[in-house]
């Protein structure tokens, strides 16, 4: 069963750092996408991703599209880049539009994500790139609806049509339940951006025992409470 579910996904094997959206679109943008690209953030809350993408390539054309009103959309206030409403399951834009498709910490509160991905995949470009991370086991925060384990965003990406080309650990589970146990304070925040604390426990073990740096980024995915995807069209 282990072997079964490791070769069902493209668990990678150059390293097994944990991850972030953020630096899978900024190693995507180095490698793959030209610096004028036609951006989407799906579920943009506040906007502020496209300071990011504007720092990886400043000609870069970005668009915001979230629902009407949610508590992140709410407190948005800058009018320096194009924001657009829509109803969480049509995206207003034609076939075959964005180069790249951002997505971070957004289908874990989407009421229809079968639908959502259908449309992520008639968007988008061919050879265009969706990536972002989602849940995997997190506890309840701003009205999410579902956890998805990575087989199972797997079914859901080839569904739509899409090409799962890779997944990475996010933060790990305990580390996001004892965050939210404690009232969520700020302390906390540094282990987006670096290895928290049982990922790095596991990333010892691992090593220790003499595995791989597949095994271990799966192993990490077991425990994780968020994941980073790539996937293509």
């Amino acid at each position: 069963m282990y072997v079964a579910y490791v070769e069902s996904l493209p668990v990678p094997d150059d390293h097994s750092k944990q991850f972030n959206a953020f630096k899978v679109a900024e190693d995507l943008f180095r490698k793959n996408v030209t610096k004028s690209a036609v951006v989407l953030d799906l579920g943009c809350g506040e906007g502020n991703s496209v300071d990011f993408f504007r720092s990886l390539a400043p000609e870069v054309n970005w668009f915001g599209i979230d629902l009407e009103s949610s508590p992140e959309v709410d407190r948005r206030k800058r009018k320096d880049a194009s924001f657009i409403d829509f109803d969480g399951t049509q995206i207003p834009f034609e076939n075959n539009y964005f180069d790249v498709i951002f997505c971070h910490q957004v289908l874990e509160h989407v009421k229809y994500p079968s639908i959502l991905l259908k449309e992520v995949a008639r968007v988008l470009k061919p050879n265009g790139y969706f990536v972002g991370s989602t849940s995997h086991l997190e506890p309840y925060h701003s009205l999410s609806t579902w956890n998805y384990t990575p087989y199972g965003f797997h079914l859901l990406l080839s569904e739509a049509g899409l090409e799962f080309l890779e997944v990475r650990p996010g933060i790990d589970a305990l580390t996001l339940i004892i965050r939210v146990g404690l009232g969520r304070p700020a302390f906390f925040a540094r282990w987006w951006n670096q290895e928290s604390p049982l990922n790095s426990l596991i990333g010892f073990v691992g090593r220790l025992i003499k595995k791989n740096n597949r095994q271990i980024n799966f192993a990490k995915l077991m425990f994780c409470g968020q994941f980073c995807f790539l996937a293509t069209k």
